[in-house]
């Protein structure tokens, strides 16, 4: 690992320790300024830092060594979203006011449709490649992976690729979806569905 990708990785436990410092100085001192940085740090600092992460490390939807001696872009943007994988909760919250988690996916890069219900507990691993179309359903612990990674030999091979989702899906609870699956305008898909890698979902009449 570079010696980029080593400092990156400590980007979690600095965000986590500026959280931890603002309640600290909320209980020294309480005012209002506190709880609204306390806010700042953790849902506008992280996708603003993924932002410009981006453009001096542009991401790039393809097949890759993670194990290579440069510096992977995936690698940076995973250590930037992690805190919300390690702490789901953060993210639930937002999920219970309609609208709010779609607007917040957007912020990190993801393209989201209008009237699209989300349970609270879906799971979203690589915020910015996302592409949700209009009223779509996610049942309750769907997973959604952009990324994979497989050992070969003594490498690591990572792929990348946006996962798309049409007009008026219905992902059923417990599915699984991995990198480069394309599900079609008005398809359904049942409890415990696992989609691979490139898998593309047509759209079928739900069965009685």
């Amino acid at each position: 690992m570079t010696v980029l990708g080593r400092l990156i990785a400590l980007y979690p436990s600095l965000i986590l320790s500026l959280t931890v410092a603002t309640l600290g100085w909320f209980v020294y001192s309480p005012a209002l300024l506190q709880p609204v940085l306390f806010l700042v740090i953790l849902y506008i600092i992280l996708p603003i830092t993924l932002r410009l992460h981006q453009q001096v490390f542009p991401l790039r939807e393809r097949l890759a060594r993670l194990s290579d001696r440069t510096y992977s872009p995936w690698w940076g943007m995973h250590q930037i979203q992690v805190l919300y994988i390690a702490i789901p909760q953060l993210e639930a919250v937002l999920r219970l006011v309609p609208g709010l988690y779609s607007q917040w996916l957007r912020l990190w890069g993801s393209k989201v449709g209008r009237r699209v219900y989300w349970t609270p507990n879906v799971e979203i691993a690589d915020r910015s490649l996302m592409e949700i179309g209009d009223r779509v359903i996610f049942g309750h612990h769907t997973k959604f992976f952009a990324h994979v990674i497989k050992p070969k030999g003594n490498a690591l091979l990572l792929y990348i690729r946006t996962v798309k989702i049409g007009n008026d899906v219905f992902i059923g609870a417990g599915s699984r979806v991995g990198p480069g699956v394309v599900i079609a305008d008005g398809a359904y898909l049942p409890v415990l569905t696992d989609l691979y890698v490139n898998q593309i979902v047509t759209a079928q009449p739900c069965s009685e």
